[in-house]
């Protein structure tokens, strides 16, 4: 499926409605969820309809700004006790991505401040921070496309795992903002998408965004990575995360710890595009991180047709970790940290 104008917003703010793209129908249908209470946006983030660590930061904030909308007219004991509703569902949706919580947080905050005024005022002011979020996530991934664009040569072959792009943020991408932003520089560059099971983001997700965008993309199976590499046909590897330790442990999306193993040793540049919401200083190290278990049916099949016996057991965590010393350099708005560590990420936050 083509989609003429690729500038697709994954999330927007429409008629007093949170609207997301459907993700799970990508790449053979394109549609919008329309969510008009904080309970739908919760189940549109358990449900994989948006995911994407910055993603779903922008969706909570404009899942409480949209139940603050709906009580707008109501007391001040009847709005708090709803939007304090608001927070809990929406906290509840998925564990690992810190940015839902960083958003919860920030909207959280504003409802403090806010609480001696008017409810009026403060559904406004709800709305107005979550559109700003949305807004500022943008840049900062443009900000990271252009320092890690540098990091990029003429011609790079860029193995990436999972989806890291415009689908997994408010705009841009991450991972592929940084794939995106050295085509707009002039490189010549090409994608290895690994489909990344169980849920097929890569295959799904990324190689459609790359389609789209017309940049060469070749996709492979998750256990194709090292034979890939064994050939010397991946020049640097560039992936999202999901939350990152205080000493630069990283948590994305699962089988992305194998790749960086044999990035490795294969000698092969192993880098981490994330935004500085994506790191949780209250966590020393990776071993801290929560790891989100889903359901069995993923591992057994896809929509409908399951390809496993019944009665076997499943593990289907959804991340891993990538220990911060595999990891050759965190690309953030802020510039780039080469071999990470807890001095140099406080370092980041001016501490």
């Amino acid at each position: 499926m083509q989609v003429e104008n690729l500038n697709v917003e994954t999330l927007r703010w429409r008629d007093g409605r949170l609207e997301l793209i459907d993700q799970r129908r990508l790449p053979l249908e394109f549609e919008y969820v329309a969510c008009e209470t904080a309970e739908q946006t919760a189940a549109a983030i358990r449900g994989m309809v948006v995911r994407g660590a910055p993603a779903i930061g922008c969706t909570a904030a404009y899942g409480a700004a949209v139940e603050a909308q709906r009580h707008a007219a109501a007391s001040r004991q009847h709005f708090d006790a709803a939007l304090e509703g608001a927070f809990e569902v929406l906290a509840a949706s998925r564990p690992t991505a810190v940015n839902l919580f960083w958003a919860i947080k920030r909207m959280r905050d504003c409802h403090v401040r806010m609480r001696d005024g008017t409810v009026p005022a403060e559904a406004a002011a709800l709305l107005d921070l979550a559109r700003q979020m949305h807004s500022d996530d943008v840049e900062i991934n443009r900000a990271m496309g252009r320092h890690g664009a540098a990091l990029i040569a003429d011609g790079a072959r860029i193995m990436t795992h999972c989806n890291a792009g415009a689908l997994a943020t408010a705009g841009h991408g991450t991972a592929l903002g940084v794939i995106r932003s050295a085509r707009d520089a002039g490189k010549h560059v090409s994608v290895i998408a690994n489909e990344t099971r169980p849920y097929l983001q890569g295959a799904r997700l990324t190689a459609w965004e790359m389609v789209q965008e017309k940049i060469p993309v070749t996709l492979a199976t998750d256990n194709m990575a090292g034979h890939l590499m064994q050939l010397g046909r991946v020049d640097v590897v560039v992936v999202g995360a999901d939350r990152i330790a205080a000493n630069g442990d990283t948590a994305n999306k699962i089988g992305t710890y194998t790749v960086a193993v044999l990035a490795r040793r294969h000698g092969i540049p192993f880098y981490v595009a994330a935004p500085l919401s994506t790191i949780d200083l209250a966590i020393a190290d990776g071993s801290g991180i929560p790891i989100e278990q889903r359901d069995a049916s993923e591992v057994t099949g896809f929509r409908g047709m399951r390809w496993a016996p019944e009665g076997v057991l499943v593990v289907n965590p959804a991340f891993d970790v990538t220990p911060a010393e595999l990891i050759t350099g965190l690309i953030t708005e802020k510039g780039v940290i080469e071999r990470p560590d807890a001095a140099k990420i406080v370092a980041l936050f001016g501490r």
